[in-house]
């Protein structure tokens, strides 16, 4: 119950000063498979907010509901969030980072990710 409110503010500094820009949804869905096997799948029902951060900078973050649901095993609803920052560097040049989290109901822990990377617009 609590790990919602930790992961929120955790990630608020990230976000003081910064005018919430447009409240938007999310509907995601990320699936595997092992070959032609189908391992599962994890649906994240967001709501999100996102905003520029001066002239070359951006930000999100959100968060909800998700249904996970591993073949051969019953389907949980788990919560799950995400923040992330993106900047220019120059004119054709970007930088981005993201930190996502997703709970566990037999464990304390927080599932937790990170992504970085450049993007080169041609």
């Amino acid at each position: 119950m609590f790990k919602p409110l930790i992961a929120a503010l955790a990630a608020a500094p990230l976000f003081a000063g910064a005018a919430f820009a447009g409240p938007y949804v999310n509907v995601e869905t990320n699936a595997g498979w092992t070959g032609d096997d189908y391992t599962g799948a994890t649906t994240d029902l967001h709501v999100g907010f996102e905003g520029a951060l001066g002239d070359s900078a951006s930000y999100y973050v959100q968060g909800g509901p998700a249904i996970v649901a591993v073949d051969g095993v019953d389907t949980e609803t788990q919560f799950s969030g995400k923040a992330g920052l993106g900047f220019g560097i120059a004119e054709s040049l970007s930088a981005y980072g993201e930190v996502s989290f997703l709970t566990a109901d037999d464990s304390d822990d927080l599932g937790v990710g990170g992504k970085l990377g450049v993007k080169y617009s041609f």
